[in-house]
């Protein structure tokens, strides 16, 4: 696995689909501060939305961790 690509293509995913539609406020950002705010009306559709809009998001802290981690081991083995 290629983690410098994946990170690349998981950053370029949530800068695009992760933040879709990008106005008034990136629709991801308006859904977590709805979910924080009690998240009142919110029905299974808005909780799936939140869930595909914040999937490259959680991609991209995956990719980066592993990277890091692996980074981190690389280091301590020389």
């Amino acid at each position: 696995m290629n983690l410098k690509r994946n990170i690349l293509l998981a950053l370029i995913a949530s800068l695009t689909l992760g933040l879709a539609p990008f106005s008034p406020e990136p629709h991801i950002w308006g859904k977590l501060k709805w979910i924080a705010g009690g998240g009142d009306g919110m029905g299974l559709m808005d909780y799936w939305d939140t869930f595909m809009h914040g999937a490259p998001w959680m991609a991209l802290i995956l990719f980066i961790f592993l990277y890091l981690v692996r980074s981190f081991k690389k280091a301590t083995d020389s």
